[in-house]
């Protein structure tokens, strides 16, 4: 007899519960807000506004509550120039202007924001727990008290990074995000991989053979353990190309997967947010134990000073201890192609410093945890412990 293997649909496995007053409920109950981003342009901002940029951030992040998720999501995909030709008042040479640019390709940049309140449990939940593979059980901790503190700390974080004057938040309504019987919406436009207002909901293949959206076969590259990190990061980088002696051109730090990054792409960045307390008495604990066991294993005694050096930083400086990851989903029609691209985008994380980890076993799970409100969803073990302005470091902070 031969085994019949029946493709699951998206509805039986999808996470997502409803959208209520603009924000994203998951069949965890797990709470969702989501914003449009608006990021100053490229090579209009200094070394000082990056720092400035950066400060804003962290300050935001801090006013969240335990058991939080920021998942900053940047879209570039490539479309061709559509010149507005057909207005009355144009002149020859706007005309002209606009002619030139007729159909020329460039990479279109979209950024949203999506802040989730998730609960301890569902915080180390690893990959083989991700609701692609299993049922629904909520925590006790859900409860409405926790939402309305959440949502308030929510209300702050906007106005802390608005009030910054480079970054603009605005809040996605209901139908931005579900879609009307017009327009697609985000959760839509997600599953299609394309922000183009006709998508259609293609199948899927989450198999061992990759990952394929439709005709769309997508690779990624994760950065998920401290060992893939440069030595040092910063809010910026020069960019060689166009500086010189006495000027200097200054791109964020991760400018390299992001509009430098010519194909077409999604770069996610999250940062957990857990209890840094109990982090730390963890951290505490771990070391002791290394240093008993030192004298068995001099990786022990090695082990034993990295989580020395991190929980002295950590006290020292009153840092917050997180958790982060980061990747970039790239994709393409045609399996030659995307070799180029995979090589692409791993020279772009090597010159961040970065070692580039082309992932394949987790790949169908983090793409289902990028879904929009859905980050809770996200296995843990695919992230790494460090600070919260580190971390921010790898947020891509210009568009073009």
């Amino acid at each position: 007899m031969r085994n019949v293997m029946k493709a699951a649909t998206i509805e039986s496995k999808f996470p997502l519960l409803a959208v209520e007053h603009d924000c994203i409920i998951s069949k965890d109950a797990d709470i969702t807000v989501a914003f449009r981003v608006n990021l100053p342009e490229l090579f209009t901002v200094t070394n000082v506004e990056y720092e400035a940029i950066h400060s804003a951030w962290a300050k935001a992040i801090k006013v969240l509550p335990d058991y939080s998720i920021i998942h900053k999501q940047d879209w570039f995909v490539k479309e061709t120039c559509k010149p507005e030709t057909d207005k009355e008042d144009m002149s020859f040479l706007s005309r002209s202007f606009e002619r030139h640019f007729n159909e020329r390709p460039y990479l279109n940049h979209s950024c949203f924001l999506f802040l989730t309140k998730t609960t301890k449990e569902r915080m180390r939940m690893q990959s083989n727990f991700s609701s692609l593979c299993r049922g629904n059980i909520i925590s006790k901790e859900v409860n409405r008290d926790t939402a309305t503190r959440f949502l308030e700390a929510v209300g702050q974080f906007e106005r802390i990074v608005n009030d910054s004057g480079f970054i603009t938040l605005t809040r996605l309504t209901s139908d931005e995000i579900t879609g009307t019987e017009n327009e697609p919406g985000l959760v839509e436009k997600y599953f299609a991989l394309s922000l183009d207002d006709t998508t259609c909901l293609e199948d899927m293949e989450l198999g061992a053979d990759g990952l394929r959206i439709g005709d769309k076969k997508v690779c990624l590259h994760t950065i998920s353990d401290v060992e893939d990190l440069p030595g040092t990061v910063g809010t910026d980088m020069r960019y060689e190309k166009l500086s010189t002696d006495r000027s200097d051109c200054r791109l964020s730090f991760a400018a390299p997967v992001g509009l430098l990054l010519s194909c077409d792409h999604v770069y996610n960045q999250y940062i957990f947010l857990d209890d840094s307390a109990e982090n730390l008495r963890k951290f505490e604990k771990s070391a002791r134990n290394m240093q008993s066991l030192s004298r068995y294993s001099r990786g022990n005694q090695i082990n034993k000073e990295w989580v020395d050096k991190y929980l002295n930083e950590a006290h020292s400086f009153g840092l917050t201890s997180v958790r982060a990851h980061f990747n970039v989903m790239a994709w393409s029609n045609d399996t030659e192609q995307l070799k180029h691209i995979r090589n692409d985008v791993g020279s772009q994380l090597a010159l961040m410093e970065c070692k580039p980890r082309h992932n394949t076993v987790d790949a169908a799970t983090l793409y289902w945890a990028a879904m929009p409100g859905n980050a809770a969803d996200f296995p843990s073990e695919e992230s790494f412990y460090t600070f919260v302005e580190p971390a921010l470091c790898f947020f891509t902070e210009e568009t073009n």
